[in-house]
């Protein structure tokens, strides 16, 4: 779980700016969009993480 710490550190911080980048009118503006796109691009990368290691043990297990 050590691998996936500096994930979230950084998904706790966009998140905060996440909130902080509305205008007034609530609209979101193009950062958000950015900030967006970089927490889902994070949250696939930590998907796969997950996925090739649980792959990789699921191969070790013998099945003889």
């Amino acid at each position: 779980m050590n691998e996936l710490r500096p994930l979230t550190v950084l998904w706790h911080y966009y998140l905060a700016r996440l909130d902080a980048s509305r205008d007034e009118d609530g609209a979101i503006t193009t950062e958000t969009a950015i900030i967006t796109a970089i927490l889902a691009g994070l949250a696939l990368a930590a998907g796969a993480i997950i996925v090739t290691k649980v792959m990789s043990k699921a191969e070790s297990i013998p099945t003889d």
